[in-house]
């Protein structure tokens, strides 16, 4: 049968999915993503005439626009299908130039691929929308003018192969900053004192309480020879129970997830970096294969940061709530969140397409890591319509002269939405309803107690904690520093490019991140300053709202930036003639050795090159596994990214991709 109408999407999976949906008039084609772009061996933008871009034909992706063109040579209409974000509407802007104007182009966009949406939108198809167009060429214009401005510059002052990003530089100033306030932060001491009390009569339980205030102000205890000295005193009287306050504590659920929300909580509860979180949820939003063959979507579209929801969505996890739990797990009026303020509301929360579609019904067909991430999804969806959990709060305040010790418990008393998914960040089986029955026994204001013994106990303030995967997205999104679509690739560029390493689930800087933020923070502080990368992107939303105009914002942006460009070309310190200071001596001609960095990494190098060439890897301060090899293990840089290798090579060829014994505070060079 001839088709008659061609579809171009992005993917081969989703391709296949809308294939079944759409039927034989169709043809479904992939464009494997963007086919035009700007040119990589050059700026490719043309700041005197209105910043007119360079767009040609990625060179890679030529095969696939000419299958593009040949598949659809003899089909007059063509549905460009690309996702509903900005990227997806720029993809689909190129393609409808490259077609020309010999066939009928439509737009559809869907926020989920099942059946009834993806034919609702074909049955309403739409011009491309230029606002979304222009945010992303405005978006990849100034990156372009950052990182093709920056980047070779660093490639002169520091060592080659370094890039710069709009947004990455101010990923990395975050981890770097975070390490500085712990190296700087200094523990200061502080002792606590809990009381193990018992009722006089006919009571075995005993129960804990912490000393809270003396003389009505707040406890603090700067050392032990004090913590003793109160403890002796404290001895000395009796303790009376001087105030029960009982009371009740509601518990809402969370929204749906977000974008971020989902990378947040992935994290900690599946342990997923946000890479493999975004990679799992587009293979759930492009269709798995179910019975059947039947292919289907199981969640809307991952990047995004409203948390609207369809009405016949709410209506059939009503549904489910009330025919799975009963009506007290259902509020009385939906659950409705407010998306926050720069949201994109014609977009949906993350969900699953049918709420009544339970996990355990499509475990068969889903990897394991598709079926935990589904779950997670499902479990948080439903939750979010379901009723407010309830506890009774108990709190006992006991009096021992000017000492004042308080000791509380919290009970479940309505499990309501923690039936089914829990706020901690342990497993999905709620921790709320686990928890512990309130142990305090029955008590009366006045009552004198009996002490057992106190319980004094040294303490020492704790240094900020580094960022994770889950705490820098959160702090990125707080900051208003990139979008729904930017997370994942964030992280992964400033770690692939050995600016911040991930150990043991944290993130620290490298010398090199520190090295560069340091540089870049002295000459360029706008660009790598949080509030006005957020002011930019408040503006590149501006410009998708059609609001902002984009000249206004490249304009606004291009003079001063370049003016720095020029004065850091002139005035930016050269690390790669300087180099780090270091303590060792060159064996060769006694002056002191410092820290470079080469094609493969950091080295060591005689602070008199050229005259003495004496050089020297940096060891990780591992040995090699090798049996019998005695060497060093060293760090080295590749295209994959860094490893380590034998300092013993070309004899040991052992290389792997992290230290078999890792050792932080060594790594983190």
């Amino acid at each position: 049968m001839t088709k008659t109408k061609a579809v171009i999407v992005e993917s081969p999976a989703k391709s296949k999915t809308i294939n079944k949906i759409l039927g034989s008039d169709y043809v479904v084609l992939a464009s494997m993503g963007h086919i035009i772009d700007l040119p990589k061996s050059k700026m490719g933008i043309d700041a005197t005439n209105d910043f007119k871009p360079e767009f040609i034909v990625i060179p890679e992706r030529r095969k696939y626009l000419a299958k593009l063109k040949k598949e659809t040579k003899n089909i007059k209409k063509i549905y460009l299908a690309a996702d509903p974000d900005r990227e997806g509407e720029a993809i689909s802007w190129h393609l409808k130039n490259a077609f020309g104007k010999s066939k009928k182009i439509y737009r559809v966009s869907f926020d989920e691929i099942t059946a009834s949406a993806v034919k609702k939108a074909f049955g309403n198809p739409h011009d491309i929308d230029m606002h979304l167009v222009h945010a992303q060429q405005t978006r990849r214009i100034l990156d372009r003018l950052v990182g093709y401005s920056l980047s070779p510059l660093l490639w002169k002052k520091v060592t080659r192969g370094l890039s710069a990003g709009r947004v990455q530089s101010v990923a990395v100033r975050f981890v770097v900053d975070k390490e500085a306030q712990i190296k700087k932060f200094k523990p200061e001491e502080y002792w606590g004192i809990e009381a193990n009390l018992r009722k006089n009569e006919g009571e075995r339980r005993s129960f804990m309480a912490k000393l809270e205030k003396i003389d009505k102000k707040e406890a603090y205890i700067k050392n032990e020879k004090e913590a003793k000295k109160i403890e002796e005193d404290i001895k000395r009287n009796t303790f009376i129970v001087s105030k029960i306050k009982e009371g009740k504590k509601m518990r809402s659920p969370q929204a749906p997830f977000t974008t971020s929300k989902l990378q947040q909580d992935a994290f900690n509860k599946l342990h997923f970096q946000v890479n493999r979180t975004m990679r799992i949820a587009q293979t759930l939003y492009e269709g798995v294969e179910l019975k059947n063959k039947d292919t289907i979507g199981l969640i809307t579209y991952m990047r995004t940061d409203s948390v609207r929801v369809s009405n016949e969505a709410l209506d059939a996890a009503k549904s489910y709530i009330l025919k799975k739990y009963g009506p007290e797990y259902y509020p009385q009026k939906p659950n409705v969140y407010k998306s926050k303020k720069s949201a994109q509301e014609a977009h949906e929360s993350i969900r699953p397409t049918v709420p009544l579609r339970h996990p355990d019904s499509l475990k068969e067909f889903l990897a394991p890591d598709q079926f935990k991430l589904y779950e997670l999804i499902w479990k948080r969806f439903i939750s979010s319509q379901m009723s407010r959990a309830a506890y009774s709060v108990t709190t006992v305040e006991v009096e021992a002269g000017k000492y004042l010790f308080r000791t509380s418990g919290t009970k479940l008393i309505f499990d309501g939405f923690t039936v089914l998914y829990s706020l901690s960040n342990g497993s999905l089986e709620d921790s709320e309803r686990r928890k512990e029955p309130w142990k305090v026994p029955v008590l009366s204001e006045g009552e004198e107690l009996n002490l057992i013994k106190l319980f004094p106990s040294q303490h020492f303030t704790k240094p900020p904690a580094r960022y994770s995967d889950a705490t820098l997205v959160k702090a990125l999104e707080e900051a208003g520093i990139g979008r729904p679509s930017t997370y994942a690739p964030i992280i992964y560029t400033i770690i692939t490019r050995n600016y911040v390493k991930r150990i043991k689930g944290y993130l620290y800087p490298t010398q090199l991140g520190e090295v560069t933020t340091e540089l870049l923070v002295k000459h360029f502080p706008k660009i790598l300053d949080a509030g006005f990368t957020a002011k930019l992107e408040n503006e590149l939303d501006g410009i998708e709202e059609g609001a902002i105009d984009r000249l206004t914002v490249l304009k606004a942006f291009y003079s001063p930036f370049m003016h720095s460009v020029d004065e850091a070309k002139k005035n930016m310190k050269s690390i790669k003639r300087e180099g780090i200071k270091t303590d060792k001596i060159c064996p060769k001609c006694g002056k002191a050795m410092i820290i470079k960095w080469g094609r493969r990494g950091r080295f060591l190098s005689c602070s008199d090159f050229p005259k003495c060439r004496h050089a020297e890897s940096i060891t990780a301060g591992v040995k090699c596994p090798e049996p019998s090899c005695g060497g060093d293990l060293i760090e080295r840089r590749s295209k994959r990214g860094v490893f380590y290798g034998c300092t013993n090579y070309p004899k040991c060829t052992f290389t792997s991709r992290s230290l078999p014994k890792e050792k932080i505070e060594e790594t983190k060079q």
